[in-house]
């Protein structure tokens, strides 16, 4: 150890945003270098509890970051967060104290600081390796791990972060490290939202002088990049040894944006750590604590350390999901069909689909692609899309399914959420990948040039496959309780989650469909709603996607989707709202031959937002032989209710939209709202209490997909889906839904939930759309109403004081705005649900004196 500059330890000044001067310590470690050294120590010393937090910084931070958590602790939990020797408020010892020995430091300090019972560690950046090597020195006494953006090793074929690379080169560290404050300020200001100034200088206030920030240096230089490096072997340690800590619980915590530690270490840590929960904050950079909840977050991880894994459902037994496939399989008839413009341009029957989709399976094993792995799919659907997703399927391989609706930016995002193992597109899907860095090893679907596929960076391709697994036995396939799937929401409510579905769950979900429409083989499905068509062979009926823009339902028009009912003889048809708007508008466009292949159909399904009966009314005037029906669900569970257009009319006008009766195997709870609008935590099935809507059944999810903490409040009581839309139950048992949970407008008379409102509105003549949004503080918001209306101005302005009066007279509330629109924004995989938040937000700005800038 070097000798530098020595000072000892103080505590912090008074004065410091968010930290308590009861907290800070000094503790004395007697022993320690061999004369004693004395660290500064934040502690909750909270002398009831039952478990101990022990909270470690990386560099250039100090015990501050931990400030929430101390000031919010876990129930029954002690907060601990200390400062490294030579940093924070600890002693500047002026020696170089390089990992293992800052491994020891802390061992000797929790000697010294008389912690009883379990201890979860708690650690960022360098903090992880230290608090890891901590843990596996006293592997007795930890019941938790909790990591946030750090590492344990440089994963293979990756470069170090190059803002590393460039600070460990001996001409920068010194200056900006040491001699100015520029690497611990940079790293403050490294977050998305800029810590206000007081937080900003309260985590420089510790390195005020070039003396007191040499250890900042001398932390960056003990980074072993190097393989000869005199801390690479004890990093190493630290790595192999994770696998003694394998049973021992962990949570990972991270900012998915983080320039030094990105998803690159996360899921090299989850590889180490295979039992963790993760949580991913979509947008958080390096400082993690300071951009997220993560006191929140370990409160509710900490509380359920010890409690009994419930009981599950009751399993039952259930075919396959490639079963109604392999039913057929020596079947002639047409399993999938493509059309264009034209008509048909491809189909495959079910006997070549069975063939194929065993050839691909077989294909992708011999590949080495293993059970488990994840495969994106960025295939328009069809029958290449069938044929990977099936032979996924069959094989062990995840699909992840994250459809073009989320646009560039948003598929992106999803797919480094997911991570796959390896991604199937087309070239134009693969060019994106490949310009945008996107994760997993590509295939090409189509046949390419060896020039092309350089360029594109294409491992292997679907015919590459077929070849591999032709005349090759069949891989093992999955178990019921193997992932099958994860599959983005639209994203209409926030940024897209990736749910996850084990093979029982999408089994369960397939019987459920099948059993409530009566769907037998001789059913041929029309899916204008393009996933939905996936479910074909899994019911073992023949499916087709019309021709028509699948990002953009609204697209669909009466011709093409009649040519589809043509092409396959269609009884079942699957389309949401604004698909069959349009398709009744453009209805007088159809041929006899159409108008006779839509008399065939027996069955309408319309679903993705609420559903008007004038919609439904419509659509069956061109399909007079088919019955309408509403299936109310989300990506998460699907189906939860059902609903006629016969029972519409039976149950009337009321405080939303009736979705009906739940379906068999299906419980609803509501969860009453308070007077802010928000749910009190005691859901039940009292008739005509407005609440978040709970829903359990066997085929509701297995989790949103590394987003632990959004599981774990979706999932209260266990065994149910918060949903997120807020609805009731009436006297005869029927389920309303009164809009999202989100979008509940906080008066001052109480919670007003929207969709009553907008149905009346559109009640209207000439009015199209309307949305209800609530403006101003919480508890005291303002309703306001935004229309759009059949002839729409060219901007946004005040309605006319006519049609301001005719929509107050539709409403039973009191209305404080009347807003005109060109058009309301909508979701863009139903073309349906309007983003309320987004037009709050910009009424708020309009009627706060902003100008009427575009909606």
């Amino acid at each position: 150890m070097t000798e530098g500059v020595r000072s000892p330890a103080t505590l912090p000044p008074d004065g410091l945003p968010g930290l308590d001067p009861a907290w800070s310590r000094l503790v004395s470690v007697p022993g320690l270098d061999g004369s004693g050294r004395t660290f500064h120590v934040l502690d909750s010393a909270d002398s009831e509890a039952t478990i101990t937090l022990l909270c470690v910084h990386g560099n250039p931070s100090w015990s501050y970051l931990w400030r929430d958590l101390l000031a919010r602790p876990p129930a029954g939990a002690r907060v601990i967060a200390i400062d490294h020797l030579d940093m924070g408020y600890s002693e500047r010892t002026g020696t170089t104290r390089r990992l293992e020995q800052r491994i020891e430091d802390l061992c000797a300090l929790t000697d010294e600081l008389d912690i009883d019972g379990p201890v979860v560690t708690v650690a960022h950046d360098w903090g992880g390796p230290i608090s890891l090597g901590w843990a596996q020195r006293n592997r007795d006494r930890v019941a938790g791990i909790v990591l946030t953006n750090t590492a344990v090793h440089q994963p293979a074929g990756a470069s170090a972060p190059t803002i590393i690379r460039i600070a460990r080169l001996a001409p920068v560290l010194g200056p900006m490290a040491v001699k100015t404050s520029a690497f611990v300020r940079g790293a403050v200001e490294m977050s998305r939202r800029r810590p206000s100034a007081e937080v900003r200088d309260a985590f420089l206030a510790p390195y005020a002088t070039p003396e007191r920030r040499a250890a900042v240096a001398e932390f960056v230089a003990d980074i072993p990049l190097e393989p000869d490096h005199p801390s690479a072997s004890m990093l190493d340690r630290v790595a192999s040894g994770l696998e003694e800590l394998s049973d021992v619980p962990a949570l990972l915590l991270w900012g998915p944006s983080d320039p030094v530690f990105s998803d690159l270490y996360l899921h090299d840590l989850e590889m180490r750590l295979p039992q963790a929960d993760i949580h991913r904050f979509i947008g958080a950079r390096h400082y993690v604590p300071e951009e997220a909840d993560v006191a929140d977050a370990l409160s509710a991880w900490v509380g359920q350390l010890d409690m009994e894994t419930p009981a599950p459902r009751e399993r039952i037994e259930r075919d396959p999901l490639w079963d109604g496939l392999e039913r057929r399989a020596g079947d002639g008839d047409d399993a999938v069909v493509e059309m264009n413009e034209h008509g048909r341009s491809r189909s495959v029957s079910f006997a070549e689909l069975a063939t194929d989709v065993d050839r691909v399976a077989a294909g992708l094993h011999r590949a080495g692609v293993r059970p488990g792995d994840r495969v994106a799919m960025l295939v328009p659907p069809g029958v290449d899309l069938t044929v990977c997703l099936y032979g996924c399927w069959k094989m062990g391989a995840v699909a992840v399914i994250a459809d073009a609706g989320l646009g560039v930016r948003g598929m992106g995002r999803a797919l480094q959420s997911a991570a796959p193992d390896y991604l199937i597109g087309i070239p134009k899907a693969l060019a994106v990948a490949r310009a945008l860095d996107w994760p997993g090893r590509r295939i090409s679907v189509n046949s390419m040039s060896n020039a092309a596929s350089r360029a594109l960076g294409v491992w292997s391709s679907l015919d590459e496959l077929r070849r591999l697994g032709e005349g090759v036995p069949a891989p093992p396939q999955p178990g019921p309780d193997d992932l099958a799937i994860v599959v983005f929401t639209s994203g209409a409510t926030g940024p897209a989650k990736g749910v996850r579905y084990r093979h029982r769950q999408a089994q369960a979900q397939r019987d459920a469909l099948m059993r409530i429409y009566s769907i037998e083989p001789t059913d041929r499905l029309v899916a204008a709603f393009a996933p939905f068509a996936l479910y074909g062979p899994a019911m073992g009926i023949s499916s087709v996607v019309p021709d028509m823009e699948i990002t953009a339902p609204g697209s669909l028009d009466a011709y093409a989707l009649a040519d589809a009912a043509d092409a396959i003889t269609a009884t079942l048809v699957f389309a949401s709202p604004a698909a069959l708007v349009n398709v009744s508008r453009t209805a007088g466009m159809m041929s006899p031959t159409q108008q006779s292949a839509l008399n065939g159909v027996r069955l309408l399904m319309s679903a993705g937002a609420p559903v008007p009966p004038s919609v439904l009314e419509s659509a069956i005037r061109i399909m007079p032989n088919a019955e309408a029906h509403t299936p109310y669900g989300m990506t998460e569970v699907l189906p939860v209710a059902d609903i006629s257009l016969g029972e519409i009319r039976d149950a009337g006008e009321g405080a939303g939209v009736c979705v009906g009766h739940p379906v068999e195997g299906v419980s609803i709870l509501i969860d009453p709202l308070d007077s802010l609008g928000r749910p009190v935590g005691e859901p039940g099935t009292t008739v005509g209490v407005t609440g978040e809507v709970l829903i359990g059944a066997a085929h509701v999810k297995d989790g949103y997909d590394r987003l632990w903490l959004t599981q774990f409040r979706s999932a209260q009581p266990s065994g149910f889906h918060r949903s997120g839309d807020v609805g009731r139950l009436d006297d005869e048992g029927r389920l309303w839904i009164e809009g999202r949970l989100a979008h509940v407008i906080s008066s001052a008379a109480g919670p007003v939930t929207p969709v009553a409102i907008e149905h009346a509105v559109q009640t209207v003549d000439g009015i199209r759309l309307a949305a209800a949004v609530g403006v101003g503080p919480e508890g005291s918001q303002q309703l306001v109403v935004v229309i759009a209306t059949e002839n729409p101005p060219r901007r946004p302005r005040l309605a006319g004081t006519s049609l301001a009066d005719t929509v107050r007279e539709a409403v039973a509330v009191d209305v404080a705005a009347v807003l005109e629109v060109p058009a309301l924004p909508v979701d863009k995989r139903h073309n349906s649900k309007i983003d309320r938040l987004r037009v709050a937000e910009w009424a708020d700005g309009v009627l706060a004196g902003g100008r009427f800038g575009r909606l």
